[in-house]
Formats: C-alpha cells, sequence, structure tokens
C-alpha cells in the first residue's frame, strides 16, 4: 500500500486518530475551532483523502472512518524519506540523524535498547 497524504491531508486524519469516526460536519467544527478552516475546504480535504483511500464515507450522516492508521503513515512516510534523500539507505539516514542531534546518555541508551531487542 503507498498513499501519499499532504500536510491538510493529515490534519483531517489526525483528528480521526485523536477522536474515533466522526461525521464530517463535527470534523469541520473542530477544524474551524483549531486552525480556522471553513467547511468547504474541510469537506474538499475529506473528499481528496476518501478517493486516496484514505478514509472511508459512511452513512447515515456522512460519517467519516479512517482506513490507515497513523503509524501506517508514520512508516510510509520515513520509508518514502529514506528513499529520496538517502538512495534507500537506512545506515545513511541513521548517520545523518545521530551525526546532527546532541543525543544525551538516556537517548542512546534508548536507542540501543530498541536496536537489541530487534536483535
Amino acid at each position: 500500500m503507498h498513499i501519499k497524504l499532504f500536510d491538510s491531508e493529515l490534519k483531517i486524519m489526525e483528528v480521526l486518530w485523536n477522536r474515533g469516526d466522526l461525521t464530517a460536519g463535527i470534523i469541520a467544527k473542530i477544524l474551524k475551532d483549531e486552525i480556522g478552516w471553513n467547511r468547504n475546504t474541510t469537506y474538499t480535504i475529506i473528499k481528496k483523502c476518501i478517493e486516496k483511500g484514505a478514509i472511508e464515507r459512511l452513512e447515515p450522516n456522512f460519517t467519516c472512518h479512517a482506513l490507515i492508521t497513523k503509524e501506517e503513515i508514520q512508516e510510509l512516510e520515513t520509508m518514502g524519506l529514506i528513499s529520496k534523500l538517502f538512495n534507500g539507505s537506512t545506515e545513511m539516514f541513521f548517520s545523518s540523524f545521530f551525526n546532527s542531534k546532541n543525543l544525551t546518555k538516556e537517548e542512546i541508551d534508548k536507542l540501543k535498547q530498541i536496536v537489541d531487542d530487534l536483535s
């Protein structure tokens, strides 16, 4: 599966991931209150998410249900970033990441534990 979501589409998805299934009207109200979007903007972006297969529309009342999890999108975006900027090399990605961060001993220990858990 490969779904590319733009920032505006991710805002819709965040609402669904955080709050569960909602009607389009409720999503529009939430995003009006949070970021000032008008109803038409929200409905247009919901429609794009439906076309991409990220959301399904349920009846009654135009209820929106997320078809993809936040973790799935995070994985797709991460793999896309590694592919695009690091020629698919996970080692180059991590090398760049670690060299640009001032990691604390605690963060390094947590990362070591994650790697150990993978083995």
